[in-house]
């Protein structure tokens, strides 16, 4: 998502109140090291994410390299797309938790290095079994990334400055996105895709050094000993379930974000070389212009935010349009300017994604927040695992029965995104979004 656009999850217990101001932390002993200033953390946390959307997007850029070298058919080229995306998943719940107990900094730089093993890993991977652990290391090392980025705004910067810093982060994040556009394509055209993945890893161990250099988090508020144990957090993550709004959240969730990435991170480049014969830097350059637009369109609508008495209507809306788009993308197969336009314009509606946060932050009370977001993330990045690998399934059933794949893959991801957009509009609300107007 722009990401994820779109691309917000929290820790499994931010402080009860999280619109309160913190309290002030300790005088710090002589000689002690002196926290920066709030900017600079949450940067240095960000380029660990820039890098995990890296990841997720480098598959549309090496996509042709894997089927040359691996002999790849487009399920196995989906199952290694979405496998990053299902790791990322299943870690949040633990990742969640591990950060109320111990910190985000020690989440981070105790997980990150995985997904730097994952990347060197993949870059000498002889068969395809080796890319695909490779594959799973990056998504379990990158799972805190942009848990921690959104834990520290709920902590550390206003509650009505929630959805504008959250889709700052997400443009700030999407630098990652830029990378793997005409700058991997241009170095994977003339090397290899194998260097990308050294690269990726040179990169994440830079991001894991400035992170242990410039994130220090200030005294957390709940004594060490008061803190919640992992019993008692796993028995308060089950009970969202029983809430019946939780349920539209979460299967408009699971495919919001997975339809922008599934085109973005998987589809794109494929798509275009094969329908239009674009070259590999060619493709590039159009995942480059949906990451340029995916930098501003989730704070352009986090800034517009309209609140919570019609913010789910906008939801709807938006998501329904989008669903359209892509119908329309897997149909028009004889016009490229055509396709190119509507991958665009797809990118710069796909902001919207972000108020859904703003929605899950609205829709719980505050006790309820962090372990309400970090259940919605679990779904938005499981649903990015389960659509890629069903578009992958889907293009090849296509192929074998004669027909254009990315007309399918289009059509699937179109109906996954209305059948969530529908979930959302029938199923229950929250009660609290009336107590709100």
């Amino acid at each position: 998502m722009p990401a994820p656009t779109h691309p917000t999850a929290f820790v499994a217990s931010v402080p009860p109140d999280t619109t309160a101001t913190p309290p002030a932390a300790p005088a710090p002993r002589r000689g002690a090291r002196q926290p920066l200033g709030l900017w600079p953390m949450l940067l240095a946390l960000l380029s660990a994410f820039a890098l995990s959307q890296s990841y997720r997007t480098v598959t549309a850029i090496i996509a042709t390299g894997l089927q040359s070298d691996f002999g790849l058919s487009s399920s196995s080229l989906g199952a290694f797309a979405g496998l990053f995306g299902l790791a990322f998943g299943v870690m949040q719940f633990f990742m969640g938790i591990g950060m109320d107990l111990y910190g985000l900094r020690r989440t981070v730089l105790s997980a990150f290095p995985l997904a730097i093993a994952g990347a060197a890993l993949s870059a000498w991977a002889p068969q395809y079994g080796w890319l695909m652990l490779g594959q799973m290391l990056i998504g379990v090392g990158c799972a805190p990334a942009f848990l921690a980025c959104t834990v520290f705004i709920a902590r550390h910067f206003p509650a009505g400055q929630f959805a504008f810093m959250s889709g700052v982060g997400l443009g700030v994040g999407g630098l990652g996105l830029l990378f793997t556009g005409t700058p991997l394509a241009w170095l994977v055209q003339h090397t290899s895709w194998r260097v990308a993945f050294a690269v990726l890893a040179g990169l994440s161990a830079l991001s894991w050094l400035l992170i242990w250099r410039c994130v220090h988090e200030p005294a957390l508020a709940t004594p060490p000993a008061e803190r919640e144990r992992w019993g008692a957090a796993v028995r308060r993550f089950g009970a969202l379930f029983t809430l019946p709004h939780t349920w539209g959240i979460l299967l408009l969730g699971m495919v919001a974000y997975a339809a922008f990435l599934s085109l973005r991170g998987l589809w794109i480049g494929p798509l275009l070389i094969e329908r239009y014969g674009f070259s590999l830097v060619e493709s590039g350059n159009a995942a480059l212009a949906m990451s340029l637009i995916s930098l501003f369109s989730p704070a352009c609508f986090g800034h517009f935010d309209p609140g919570p008495t019609r913010r789910r209507r906008w939801v709807v809306n938006f998501s329904l349009l989008v669903a359209s788009l892509y119908l329309v993308l897997g149909l028009s197969t004889q016009h490229a300017t055509l396709n190119v336009a509507l991958v665009l314009l797809i990118a710069t509606l796909s902001g919207y994604s972000v108020l859904q946060y703003s929605d899950v932050r609205a829709s719980y009370p505050p006790d309820l927040t962090g372990r309400a977001l970090s259940v919605f993330t679990m779904a938005m990045f499981l649903g990015v695992g389960l659509m890629q690998w069903l578009t992958g399934v889907v293009a090849g059933w296509a192929q074998a029965q004669g027909h254009e794949p990315y007309q399918a893959v289009m059509a699937t991801i179109a109906a996954m995104l209305a059948l969530g957009s529908c979930a959302f509009r029938w199923l229950p609300a929250s009660p609290m979004l009336q107590q709100q107007k």
